[in-house]
C-alpha cells in the first residue's frame, strides 16, 4: 500500500493578493439619502452613476484634477431646465461634455449651498419626480449601426437560382 503524499505548506506572498484599494464614493451622502429608494450604482466614466429602477438618475463626481464639474449630476432633458433651475439657483450644463446647453445638469460642488441641493434634489429622486432620470437606451455593438445603414444603402444583388431545371430570376 503506498503512503499518502504529505501536502507541502505554500507560502505565497501577501502582496500577490492585495486586492485595490475600494475607491471612495464621492458624496456618500447622497446614497445616504436615496437609500429608501433602493439605488444601484456602476462605475461610468470614472464617475459614479446611481439608478433607481431603470432609469439612472445622478452621476457623483469628484476628480481632483478637474474640479470644474464635481459634484452632483442631474439626469434631466432641456425642457425640465428652466423649473429645475427656479429650485436650484446653481445649476447649470456640465462643462466637460462640451456643449452649451446639454440634457446632463450639475450642482457644483463648489456651490455654497451645494448639500442642501443635493439633498433636495434626493428628495426628488425619491419622489419620483418626472424631470430627474433618464431610462438608458438599448446598448449596440460597436459599429452595427453603420453596418446597417451601409446593408441598406447597397442596391439589392438579383440572385438567379435554378429550379427544377427552369432559371428563375
Amino acid at each position: 500500500m503506498t503512503k499518502p503524499r504529505r501536502r507541502k505548506a505554500v507560502y505565497l506572498d501577501d502582496a500577490l493578493f492585495a486586492s485595490k484599494p475600494r475607491r471612495v464614493v464621492p458624496h456618500e451622502f447622497v446614497l445616504d439619502a436615496i437609500a429608501g429608494a433602493s439605488p444601484r450604482t456602476h462605475p461610468m466614466f470614472g464617475c459614479l452613476a446611481v439608478y433607481v429602477g431603470d432609469r439612472i438618475v445622478l452621476i457623483l463626481r469628484d476628480k481632483p484634477n478637474q474640479k470644474a464639474d464635481n459634484g452632483v449630476w442631474l439626469a434631466t432633458t432641456k425642457e425640465h431646465h428652466e423649473s429645475l433651475r427656479r429650485e436650484f439657483p446653481s445649476m447649470r450644463s456640465v462643462q466637460v461634455l462640451g456643449k452649451e446647453i446639454t440634457g446632463w445638469q450639475v450642482l457644483p460642488a463648489e456651490a455654497a449651498d451645494f448639500e442642501e441641493a443635493a439633498l433636495h434634489a434626493c428628495e426628488l429622486v425619491i419622489a419620483r419626480d418626472p424631470r430627474i432620470g433618464k431610462v438608458p437606451g438599448a446598448r449596440r455593438a460597436p459599429g452595427s449601426a453603420s453596418k446597417r445603414e451601409l446593408k441598406s444603402s447597397k442596391p439589392a444583388k438579383e440572385s438567379k437560382r435554378v429550379t427544377r431545371g427552369r432559371q428563375k430570376s
